[in-house]
């Protein structure tokens, strides 16, 4: 007997082939028949006009600690993302040192400062009860709603073996050695390799550069060797070129540290813009370097443009651009003081036009950004209006006209910046660049700044693109996008298609409507924080490991999810 068959469903399998109509039947969590199917089930529905895809799977999460108060990974598995990979960019919440209760304080701020994560969630919405990473995982078995694997964050453990020298310092032969120790655990414990990171803009809860930032390239191929002992094992890296272009130095660190581990390395994220035309080639020559060298560099990219806001009250982006950090750092009645005066703001904006500022050049174009929410009588009406409109009616210009409005809302005001990307070349730009062998659509940055973001919906919003929109890829081949091929490249074992025998991680939607809705602020992180969430338009069912975990994207109350270990639930992926 059956547990579930969904009948006359037209199944996207995840391989690239054509759709086809069929039964599917779920059996003790498997997919256990594909076809014209006869016999009893516990369960039955009509797929008719529907589509029938494999679990999504997100490349790049920072769920670490949002699976302890929100076990379904929300808005994401709405999103039919029913596998994340988390531990990324050099930051886990584990290990801790058992004789430093302090390390677990400094964690959350680093976190809450470099992630965007409500401190209080972070303090009151996790139990902190673990040391080493295996116990990490321990704590979240059986609890999840979503597949789950994690790699380790390379700042904890220059941490644990190195104290407060981490920041800063250099590990001593020994302290190196106890690293690679205590590495070597938490890979036999499941975990899934090494995250690190080089970005400047990482910096921790005091304002100084995160731990791993300090590693020299000797540690961090030391690091990357120990990944190619481990089964299934993988590296995600982030360096200063990521947000831009990379430096000659950079492309071969990533090259040497593939080639060293004999496993992919993947980093993100790939910004791709029409108007910058070098940088895409630019940016993949690290994966044509690191093939030569024996390794593989793959680049995440976002199919779709995740609307961002901003504000001049609290930190964001704009705190990355070169030289805005110290002034949007001052108390707020500093802060508007100097964003009043002229000269000021002329020396803003030409560092946030310069070369150094890379990708955030994106954000200077003010006349481009949308008011948001607005907090006083003065600004009343603004909200939904571009601000070079209202800036050509007052006869200011954007930027001086900007800090006016949120001057008046003692710099609360709400803004979203208008993407400078949205042009025809750029998206024809993505088209030819996703077909590239080392380009992995992801890099939602799921379960982290809350506030700031929601990537966690680019599955439903691209897909919907793809049935309805720009139709920049065919459905078979968007769903081998979001499937099949982040499953091939972490290894991932009977996941990522519609196959007898495999994982029944389903996704059940209508190609009609599929989409997701507007980011909207919400307060349901614990210590009532706030975070934007999209509801999922078009999904009618998810099934995680067979289990219905989401319907009409309500939860359905279900913990089916897994922590999954490298080595049982991933195979290695070689280079050579």
């Amino acid at each position: 007997m059956f547990d579930h068959v969904i009948h006359g469903v037209t199944v996207v399998d995840g391989t690239g082939r054509a759709a086809f109509v069929a039964d599917v039947a779920v059996r003790d969590g498997r997919i256990a028949g594909i076809g014209d199917l006869d016999g009893d089930s516990r369960g039955r529905e009509d797929g008719t006009g529907l589509i029938l895809a494999p679990g999504f799977v997100d490349p790049h999460t920072h769920y670490d600690a949002q699976l302890f108060w929100d076990p379904y990974a929300t808005p994401s598995l709405n999103h039919g993302v029913t596998t994340v990979a988390a531990g990324n960019c050099g930051f886990t919440l584990a290990p801790l040192h058992p004789d430093r209760p302090e390390d677990a304080d400094y964690t959350r701020r680093m976190m809450s400062k470099v992630e965007g994560m409500s401190l209080v969630a972070l303090e009151e919405g996790a139990p902190w009860t673990w040391h080493g990473f295996g116990e990490y995982l321990d704590a979240l078995e059986g609890r999840i709603a979503v597949n789950a694997g994690f790699m380790v964050g390379h700042c904890a453990l220059r941490r644990y073996v190195m104290g407060a020298d981490a920041v800063g310092g250099q590990p001593t032969e020994a302290q190196l050695d106890a690293m690679l120790r205590l590495f070597h655990e938490a890979m036999d414990a499941g975990a899934w390799g090494l995250s690190t990171t080089q970005s400047s803009t990482h910096s921790d809860g005091d304002g100084r550069p995160v731990a791993s930032r300090h590693a020299r390239p000797a540690e961090l191929l030391a690091l990357a060797a120990a990944v190619g002992e481990h089964e299934g094992t993988q590296i995600e890296a982030i360096t200063a070129g990521c947000l831009d272009q990379f430096s000659d130095a950079e492309i071969d660190l990533l090259a040497d540290m593939s080639a060293a581990a004999g496993r992919p390395l993947n980093w993100n994220v790939l910004t791709i813009d029409a108007a910058v035309p070098e940088r895409v080639p630019r940016q993949l020559y690290a994966s044509e370097r690191a093939r030569k060298a024996g390794g593989r560099v793959v680049a995440l990219t976002m199919p779709i443009l995740t609307p961002m806001n901003m504000s001049l009250g609290t930190f964001c982006a704009l705190n990355l651009i070169p030289g805005w950090g110290p002034v949007l750092g001052l108390p707020v009645p500093e802060r508007i003081a100097r964003l009043r005066d002229p000269q000021v703001r002329a020396e803003m904006l030409r560092r946030a036009d310069s070369r150094e500022a890379g990708v955030f050049r994106r954000l200077a174009d003010f006349a481009r950004y949308v008011i948001g929410d607005t907090y006083s009588d003065a600004n009343e009406g603004l909200a939904g209006r571009v601000v070079g409109d209202i800036a050509a009616e007052r006869g200011q210009d954007p930027f001086g006209c900007l800090v006016e409005i949120c001057a008046a809302d003692g710099l609360r005001t709400v803004l979203w910046p208008m993407p400078t990307d949205n042009d025809p070349a750029s998206w024809a730009l993505r088209a030819e660049t996703w077909r590239h062998e080392d380009v992995l659509l992801g890099g939602s940055d799921a379960g982290a700044h809350l506030d700031r973001m929601c990537g966690a919906p680019y599955t439903t919003r691209f897909l919907g693109d793809c049935l309805r929109g720009r139709r920049l890829a065919g459905i078979e081949q968007a769903v081998k996008m979001l499937t099949d091929d982040p499953a091939r490249l972490f290894g991932l074992r009977e996941r990522g298609r519609i196959e007898v025998g495999y994982h029944a991680d389903l996704v059940l939607f209508d190609p009609e409507c599929i989409d997701a809705g507007q980011a909207t602020l919400v307060h349901d992180l614990p210590g009532d924080s706030p975070r934007l969430d999209a509801r999922a338009i078009g999904v009618r069912a998810v099934w995680v490991n067979g289990v219905e975990a989401i319907r009409d994207d309500v939860v359905s109350g279900a913990v089916p999810g897994r922590v999954l270990r490298s080595g049982r639930d991933t195979r290695t992926v070689a280079t050579r």
